[in-house]
């Protein structure tokens, strides 16, 4: 899979938010906030291929976590991205 074009990450009032830009997102009316760890894997992964054991490894390099914990979570943020239409399925 891979993060849909068309979203800027932006740093908003101390805030990280998505905001949708482009008219293949123009009915996308929200902006979605994410805390640092979300921020810095949409960062990591952007223009990539990925799955949830690439979000694993990066999650792994930057904190003190453990392997289960980091692949749990991965899936978990992949499911939320997919719900709210912020990755394409290849």
């Amino acid at each position: 899979m891979r993060l849909r074009t068309g979203f800027v990450l932006r740093e908003i009032c101390g805030e990280k938010v998505l905001s949708a830009e482009g008219k293949d997102v123009i009915d996308f009316s929200k902006l979605v906030r994410l805390n640092d760890t979300s921020a810095y894997l949409w960062e990591a992964l952007e223009g990539k291929d990925f799955d949830a054991e690439m979000m694993c490894a990066l999650l792994c390099d930057r904190y003190e976590v453990a392997p289960e914990r980091a692949l749990e979570d991965s899936r978990k943020l992949i499911q939320q991205f997919v719900d709210l239409h912020l990755v394409e399925q290849q």
